[in-house]
């Protein structure tokens, strides 16, 4: 019964370092950039942001696994430094966000090892789900230097861009005279806390 229970014991251990091994990360919303490039009329690139994101995954470092990725975006918070444009872009022309708030990226399980590191993931945009992948570059994790609270926690940054065509989502407004661009390219990078 001694050694039943030792070896019980011993499994759950190793288990338990196992699953210690996955840090969850929350993403830091105040150190968060989702910009995106898309062309006017063939003159010239209008640059727009998302102001209001949340997420978390979980990363393995031993592994260089990141799982469980989720990231939420506000897509009433969308801003290109003009009014007139930011309304018309919450329309039912593109974002139709008073029918679809939120933008979903979701991926389940990536090893970073390859190089360049890719996410593959499904984007959800006015209610169509799409696949996505994510070029990934983890840049530092390391002990911040600035108190968040009362510690100083371990942080995460990471750059990651890609692109898609909006009309693969259904948003068409303008793709047929080139008034609008379809090429969207999303520009991200953030930083992670540590749990």
């Amino acid at each position: 019964m001694i050694i039943r229970n030792l070896l019980i014991l011993a499994v759950l251990l190793i288990s338990g370092n196992i699953q210690a091994d996955d840090k969850e990360y929350i993403i830091d919303d105040t150190h968060f950039s989702l910009g995106f490039l898309v062309e006017h009329a063939g003159y010239a690139k209008t640059l727009g942001i998302f102001r209001e994101i949340e997420g978390s995954f979980t990363y393995d470092e031993e592994t260089n696994i990141v799982k469980d990725i989720n990231i939420n975006v506000k897509t009433n918070s969308v801003f290109t430094n003009h009014e007139g444009r930011d309304s018309h872009l919450r329309s039912p022309d593109f974002l139709n966000t008073d029918q679809y708030p939120n933008m979903v990226f979701k991926s389940k399980t990536n090893n970073l090892n390859n190089k360049p590191g890719k996410i593959t993931g499904e984007l959800t945009l006015i209610g169509i789900t799409r696949p996505l992948v994510l070029n990934a570059k983890i840049n530092k994790i390391a002990q911040y230097p600035f108190r968040v609270g009362l510690f100083k926690p371990i942080v995460m940054g990471v750059s990651a861009n890609t692109s898609f065509k909006r009309s693969d989502f259904g948003m068409n407004y303008g793709v047929d005279k080139k008034f609008v661009g379809d090429k969207i390219e999303l520009i991200i990078e953030f930083e992670a806390i540590q749990q």
